[in-house]
């Protein structure tokens, strides 16, 4: 959403322009190899640099687009190197911990150049060149990139209690309204800071949200624009809302972050007799479709109008012989009221 022309074409000129043009000059050259650095940013997406990842994204297109001419192409997508480059130099500890967290593990430089030396055998025109954390990445669960994906397939892991997610046996597809909405008000807030937090210290690398100060701006924590943006994708995949880039620089507080999410979060405010109204219609539905008989009928009228005692004795209304309504609705009835049942029965 920050994203402005000026800083789509300054990322991707040198790599769009300057490969296509390589192609087009080289093409009728007879090359024996034909090979491009590209970044596994491309292949699984990378938060705040999409840009970057649009340009590597076109050089892997380019390889094959080439080999389907019959022209060599190889691009490699290359993780992160141990070895600090003019690219990776400027980041930050928070920015290894947070690749880390996705499962990204610096290559050493020996093991690149052995890569790079076997990736011609392969004849792929793609190959994502890279160290990978499969427990980092089962630890991701349903936020597992598509492409790696297979790597823990059949897996059950979930993400870690320190998001915040509900307690086991949660069912599934269960929505945090819906969790907001079992609760009692004044419950609400506090669980919605609780989750505020332990999505925070899962993005910082902390395996206890109760270290997260509720009050404390979390950019005093060591939060950056990139751990920000992941941030906000956390919170929106955990509440289904569409959030704004600058909402941690907007709500700079765990605190202040959970009272935007409540604001914005539809909670349906549930009775205390809504469960039973909602059994009643159930009973009422399977009694409309079963076909008794007489005695089956007796039998079942006599149970409801048990169940009625008990309800008007629970409710502290002692029950009323319900055999003598209709003689003093006839006591109370009018003359008008009188004749008009005569016309109606007969």
């Amino acid at each position: 959403e920050g994203l402005t022309p000026e800083r789509l074409h300054s990322v991707l000129r040198p790599k769009v322009d300057a490969a296509w043009h390589l192609h087009e000059l080289t093409r009728e050259m007879g090359l024996r190899a034909f090979v491009l650095y590209s970044s596994v940013s491309g292949l699984l997406g990378t938060a705040g640099q999409a840009n970057y990842a649009a340009g590597n994204a076109f050089l892997d297109a380019l390889a094959a687009h080439r080999r389907a001419a019959g022209l060599p192409a190889t691009s490699l997508a290359w993780g992160l190197w141990e070895e600090t480059s003019t690219i990776t130099g400027h980041l930050a500890e928070a920015d290894l911990r947070r690749l880390a967290r996705s499962g990204l593990l610096p290559l050493a430089t020996d093991d690149a150049m052995a890569l790079f030396d076997a990736a011609p055998a392969t004849g792929e025109s793609v190959l994502a060149v890279t160290r990978l954390d499969t427990r980092a990445i089962r630890a991701l669960g349903d936020r597992v990139p598509p492409l790696l994906a297979g790597l823990v397939r059949g897996n059950s892991a979930r993400r870690p209690a320190a998001t915040g997610d509900a307690p086991a046996g949660r069912p599934e597809g269960q929505g945090l309204a819906d969790r907001l909405a079992a609760l009692p008000a004044t419950e609400r807030e506090r669980t919605l800071v609780d989750v505020v937090r332990g999505r925070v210290a899962a993005v910082l690398g902390h395996a206890d949200h109760t270290a997260i100060d509720a009050d404390r701006p979390v950019q005093e924590l060591g939060f950056d624009s990139l751990t920000a943006v992941e941030l906000r994708n956390q919170l929106a995949a955990e509440t289904g809302l569409r959030l704004p880039t600058t909402l941690v620089f907007d709500q700079p507080t765990p605190r202040a972050l959970a009272s935007y999410l409540g604001d914005r979060l539809t909670v349906e405010e549930t009775t205390p007799d809504e469960p039973l109204l909602a059994e009643l219609a159930r009973l009422e539905a399977a009694i409309e479709a079963a076909a008794t008989d007489a005695s089956a009928h007796g039998r079942i009228t006599a149970r409801l109008r048990e169940l009625l005692d008990a309800a008007d004795n629970a409710a502290g209304t002692p029950a009323q012989d319900r055999d003598d309504e209709p003689d003093d609705d006839l006591d109370s009835a009018t003359d008008d009221e009188l004749f008009a049942l005569v016309d109606e029965l007969s």
